[in-house]
């Protein structure tokens, strides 16, 4: 006979967040927290610029709405005595608010009735930050296109499910909640990684907390023309002018001796490996150039820089580069040394080895889709990677129909690389329109 259950006299809990007390931090999420520090959060932006005034209480209603379907976006970060790991949220919010002048500002655990998601909106604009530590953009995304479609559909307008857009009275699905990377970490070896510093962009620091935003607005059909002359895609040519802009850089500075200059760029491995997760997947590379071994033309860094991408970005090299990350994880020694223990060498070991191994970083999500009911209401999409870890700039772009966006953020004054970013982009015969949340114009 089945026995009685006593009714509880705590509240239910929403059937949708019922279904797990916890989650583990995926593979890369372990890092994030433990580089957070009173100055810094790894804060990620992605916005959508709408054609008509957002009415922030009707946003407010979507938010609320859409949420409960991303049970990992809809949580609390806690600290364990091995691990941190993250627990479901049920206190109100996350609340809309007016935008903010510097934007991606860190994120105290603490705060916002500790989510670790803000949501704000601005004349047509909706922008959502996440903490790395919940997803990577992919994820991000799929929450802001979610909920603009609820929002507009409680404007009366009629919006599919779709693409980034996913069905709010759904459960979600297993494979939106798996880390990823323990999956497929599977390769027989695990390859060194290179270790050699890069060029650091000099600069003077910005006062706390300044986030420097440079947007440059371009057509996405004459990229792609002046792309195919170099006989490249449109992520290997923009790569290569940021190579150059840091170059010249560098070359305009006093130096006691040249370096080499590489780009972080990270890689979504959603595209070599059968993953529907809304967490983080992704993984780096470093395409670069080095000046010691003499002067490169801007055709020979479009040139290296597409046989590096065709040599480092294919699946057994990412199985291979994943499973060297996971490998640490794996450890059983490793396993039971203290959080506070692994927090004080992986954050050694990031600011004296790995944050020293780029110039700069460029993130490409591509061309984004939207179900065909949202498009005559979206005018672009905006992505900005956050505030450095150290004094460099970092570089996001996005495309949506004919628009594409690049977005610089950085926390120092001089805006030397944005300034040789765009110039190649114009003599290249592109036409760039400027955006900025700086008051005067650095020209």
């Amino acid at each position: 006979m089945k026995a009685k259950t006593l009714p509880s006299k705590r509240k239910a809990r929403p059937e949708r967040s019922a279904h797990r007390d916890w989650y583990k931090l995926d593979l890369s999420a372990i890092v994030y927290p433990t580089l957070q520090r009173r100055d810094f959060s790894s804060v990620y932006r992605l916005s959508v610029l709408l054609k008509e005034e957002i009415q922030p209480q009707i946003l407010q209603k979507a938010v609320d709405l859409a949420m409960c379907r991303f049970p990992t976006y809809k949580v609390a970060i806690r600290k364990g005595l091995f691990w941190r790991y993250l627990e479901p949220n049920h206190r109100p919010g996350p609340y809309v608010a007016r935008d903010v002048r510097n934007p991606c500002q860190p994120m105290n655990f603490r705060a916002n009735n500790r989510y670790l998601i803000r949501f704000y909106y601005y004349g047509g604009r909706i922008s959502l930050e996440a903490h790395h530590s919940l997803g990577d953009g992919t994820g991000g995304m799929c929450v802001l296109q979610t909920v603009t479609a609820v929002y507009l559909r409680l404007l009366g307008r009629e919006i599919e499910n779709g693409g980034f857009v996913l069905d709010v009275d759904a459960q979600p699905d297993k494979a939106e909640l798996e880390d990823a990377y323990m999956k497929y970490a599977n390769a027989k070896v695990c390859p060194p990684r290179p270790g050699e510093k890069a060029y650091r962009v000099r600069g003077t620091k910005e006062p706390f907390y300044t986030l420097n935003i440079v947007d440059g607005i371009l057509s996405v059909r004459e990229v792609i023309a002046v792309a195919k002359k170099y006989q490249a895609t449109v992520t290997e040519y923009l790569n290569a002018v940021l190579l150059y802009a840091l170059l010249r850089k560098q070359e305009k500075e006093w130096h006691f001796r040249l370096r080499p200059v590489k780009i972080a760029m990270p890689v979504n491995l959603r595209r070599f490996f059968p993953s529907g997760t809304l967490r983080n997947f992704i993984t780096m590379i470093y395409p670069g150039i080095d000046p010691r071994l003499g002067e490169y033309t801007f055709e020979e860094i479009v040139l290296h820089v597409h046989h590096y991408m065709r040599y480092y970005i294919n699946e057994k090299f990412l199985r291979g580069d994943i499973t060297t990350n996971a490998a640490t994880q794996r450890n059983p020694l490793i396993r039971v040394v203290p959080l506070f223990l692994k927090d004080l060498v992986v954050r050694q070991f990031y600011r004296n080895v790995q944050d020293k191994n780029s110039s700069a970083g460029l993130t490409n999500m591509g061309a984004l889709e939207v179900p065909e009911g949202m498009k005559p209401y979206i005018e672009r999409f905006d992505i900005y990677m956050g505030q450095p870890f150290s004094s460099r700039t970092n570089c996001a772009i996005i495309s949506f129909g004919d628009v594409l966006t690049v977005n610089f953020a950085s926390s120092i004054i001089e805006a030397d690389v944005e300034r040789y970013f765009f110039r190649k982009l114009v003599s290249d015969g592109l036409h760039v329109r400027i955006e900025s949340n700086r008051e005067t114009d650095d020209e």
